[in-house]
């Protein structure tokens, strides 16, 4: 028994050993530079022997008095069978998710196994050849797990008080594996964080602790208080006010953002409103934001609009970028709202708001299935009239694994806006495309791909082909002059870097066309939630909402905000300030060529970052992000003539 506990322990830490060398070899430039190659096995050693005594300590506190028993031996090499068989799958996985992700597995992993039939359609589809590698790579782990945890035979148990003391020892070695530390807090991953590189950090861990522990924080993904701090509410609600320019009077219950908003703009009816929220479109691929030259069509519509330069999204994720556009939402550590439960009715959006005050009919159109990241349910629940999906497009041509094609959905909205027209009230329509994804599928004959067929830079090229030509289209249609456009990306196509924050690959594209848009190219500073709230008054509509967002007609945000897995990153002007879990607060002042440069921390800016954190997490606590009761506002506030035109 003894001999196959020590098997397990030695075995399962050559495992995490051996595959953290092969991921610093692989990573070794980014390892050099942050200085890590001791750092990252003597913390590796940490985490290592936590996970081993955390699988090891039950059966070892037990083997001083079931040694002798053929069922238990069996028992415990089914169980330590089932932990190597797990770590080993989590480290065979864990290449792959670096290179989408930057990072060891984490919650996203979890997040993606709930839906299964996309995910894994992408893997059988574009990674045939690493899921074969894995596959054959587990099978020989699965071989070697029979032959070092099974056959071995009973040995009679020694003298009660040498059994006494053996399970003493085993439970205080245990102990101090388990707690990592003599200090107040137990080990976690900021324990053996050193560098200002993520993923660096992350090396130190191995992927089925860096899942566990994934899971273990969501309990805390309600409060973000608890992973970066407290407020008291009354300051970060003034902090909250003050930063997004609220003069407007305040709604006397709990809402403390809730105000009305008065457009300059004064049409005839309010203005139809369409978001095109582009797929991993990041800022690296448009030859106008500095990135490569692959959206000749995107960059011609940056000089015929309200093109914006410095353009940054909330978060990594769709479901991020969605809350942004559609709720005016920011950015928290907890799951999108869109997960969340208390969020499902009642939270607001900008088609509740507008459907209550001004009759806006909505829609969300997607061409892939719209269950996926549970959209159809927030949006349904939460002021969408209708939710259009790939399963009910009107002949469509190409389909791939995430859903029908960018044209496909283009050609849907084309219709929809002028079926509009005749609907005798305005419109608010979120369109959202699916071709520039992995595993890069998009019909054949319409770009002159470049290197392999499928890759991002090919898809990005058809991407901008599916717009231009919507754009083209609609131009020459009736509904052109009655419709304010948004083009803007959810997220990058990958995010990474050895930055705490690689602010680079937050940056996006962000384009308003269409009714009485001057052209002009904005620098300023925004972010994703500024955009729904310009919306509104480019749509001509005077709107009660809770939104945070600044209105970039008439305001200078030079601020942007983002989450990145637990870091919160808080831009303003040249500062970035980065609130790490249960650290303190880093600032760094932004140079050119995406360098940073360590500065010395702003308490103001620092509380500034902190309010804008934890804000999310209290409103929706307190459910005071809802769709404002219009009338009941402006009867309190005795300020406003009633909204509806």
């Amino acid at each position: 028994m003894r001999i196959q506990l020590i098997t397990f322990v030695v075995s399962l830490f050559a495992l995490f050993t051996l595959s953290r060398l092969l991921l610093m070899i692989w990573q070794y430039q980014r390892v050099l530079q942050a200085r890590g190659l001791w750092p990252i096995l003597l913390g590796g050693l940490r985490i290592d022997l936590n996970q081993i005594a955390t699988y090891a300590s039950l059966p070892a506190l037990l083997m001083p008095w079931l040694e002798n028993s053929p069922l238990f031996l069996n028992i415990t090499a089914i169980w330590f069978t089932f932990w190597w068989l797990l770590a080993a799958f989590m480290e065979i996985a864990t290449p792959q998710f670096i290179t989408e992700y930057d990072t060891r597995p984490n919650r996203l992993f979890i997040e993606y196994l709930k839906h299964p039939k996309e995910v894994f359609g992408m893997l059988w589809r574009g990674y045939k050849g690493v899921l074969a590698g894995g596959l054959l790579l587990f099978i020989l782990m699965a071989v070697m797990a029979h032959s070092l945890f099974f056959g071995f035979a009973p040995v009679q148990p020694g003298p009660v008080w040498l059994s006494i003391i053996e399970s003493f020892s085993y439970a205080l070695l245990a102990f101090l594996c388990i707690r990592g530390t003599l200090k107040k807090r137990p080990i976690n991953p900021s324990t053996v964080a050193f560098a200002g590189d993520g993923l660096i950090n992350s090396l130190a861990l191995n992927s089925i602790y860096s899942l566990l522990y994934a899971i273990y924080a969501m309990k805390y993904e309600m409060s973000a208080e608890d992973v970066y701090g407290k407020m008291p509410a009354d300051e970060m609600n003034l902090l909250i006010r003050k930063t997004a320019g609220i003069h407007a009077p305040q709604c006397p219950d709990t809402i403390a953002t809730m105000h009305r908003q008065v457009s300059g703009n004064h049409p005839v009816i309010p203005r139809n409103i369409v978001i095109i929220v582009e797929e991993s479109l990041g800022a690296q691929y448009v030859k106008t934001l500095g990135g490569e030259n692959l959206t000749p069509n995107l960059d011609r519509l940056y000089q015929e609009g309200w093109g914006f330069l410095r353009a940054y999204a909330t978060g990594t994720r769709s479901v991020r970028g969605l809350e942004a556009l559609s709720a005016g939402f920011p950015p928290t550590i907890t799951q999108s709202v869109f997960k969340l439960p208390n969020a499902q009715t009642g939270f607001f959006t900008i088609a509740d708001a507008l459907g209550q005050q001004y009759n806006y009919h909505s829609r969300f159109l997607y061409g892939g299935e719209a269950h996926f990241d549970n959209m159809k349910g927030f949006f349904l629940g939460n002021g969408f009239k209708e939710v259009i999906d790939g399963p009910s497009f009107k002949n469509p041509q190409f389909k791939g694994t995430w859903g029908y094609s960018d044209e496909d959905m283009f050609n849907q909205l084309d219709r929809l806006l002028q079926e509009d027209e005749s609907r005798g009230q305005p419109v608010i329509t979120l369109a959202f495309s699916v071709s520039n994804h992995s595993p890069w599928e998009y019909p054949s004959g319409r770009i002159q791909p470049q290197g392999e067929a499928a890759s991002v830079e090919n898809t990005v090229r058809y991407a901008d082909h599916a717009l231009g030509q919507f754009f083209e289209t609609a131009k020459t249609r009736d509904y052109w002059q009655d419709t304010v456009f948004l083009v803007v990306a959810d997220h990058d196509s990958r995010v990474f870097g050895a930055e705490l924050i690689p602010l680079k690959h937050f940056h996006i594209p962000a384009l308003i066309l269409g009714a009485g848009i001057t052209p002009r190219l904005d620098e300023r500073i925004i972010s994703q939630i500024d955009l729904p709230v310009t919306l509104l008054c480019l749509a001509g509509v005077s709107c009660v909402h809770p939104m945070i967002g600044q209105d970039l007609t008439s305001q200078t945000p030079n601020r942007a905000m983002m989450q990145y897995d637990n870091r919160y990153g808080y831009l303003k002007n040249d500062q970035l300030l980065v609130l790490d879990p249960h650290m303190q607060p880093q600032q760094f002042t932004c140079l050119a060529s995406d360098k940073f440069q360590p500065s010395r921390l702003d308490e103001a800016l620092a509380k500034e970052a902190l309010a804008h954190a934890i804000w999310p997490y209290n409103v929706y606590k307190n459910n005071s992000y809802k769709t404002p009761a219009v009338h009941t506002f402006l009867q309190e506030t005795e300020v406003f003539s009633p909204i509806h035109p």
